[in-house]
């Protein structure tokens, strides 16, 4: 297996082939903007990656990428109601993961790539089924 393309935004990985229709539709909703907000991604839809574990995946990064993390769409990605998409940390806690739900893609795609947050910031707000749902509005 070849390792990760470098690409110019962050990437979304698809490791899951069990439904093009699926995969197609996620990234219309990763790409659709929140208000005035969007996540700038490219997208890499190669079947060589079928099955890829995180573990796995954490080996095949370019030791001259520049990213910080990376979206994978799995098969949890796929098949769950709310459309998770995994998060893993390449940087500070390498290996650490956790979900966000489509429309929360863009801000930590915004944030973490112009370290404007960290990636813990994102982890340690889940709820706890794992999934980021956005931060708690504040009163």
């Amino acid at each position: 297996m070849k390792n990760i393309p470098i690409t110019k935004q962050a990437l979304v990985l698809r490791t899951d082939f069990s439904d093009d229709a699926g995969w197609e539709s996620l990234c219309a909703a990763i790409q659709q903007p929140v208000g005035e907000f969007r996540a700038y991604v490219d997208f890499l839809s190669d079947s060589q990656y079928d099955g890829l574990t995180p573990e796995k995946l954490l080996t095949l990064i370019d030791p001259n990428s520049n990213h910080t993390f990376i979206f994978v769409v799995d098969r949890t990605a796929l098949s769950h109601p709310e459309h998770p998409i995994l998060v893993i940390d390449l940087f500070v806690e390498l290996g650490r993961e956790f979900r966000v739900i489509p429309s929360e893609m863009w801000g930590i795609e915004n944030n973490l790539s112009i370290a404007n947050a960290d990636f813990a910031d994102f982890a340690d707000a889940v709820d706890p089924d794992g999934i980021f749902r956005g931060f708690p509005e504040l009163m």
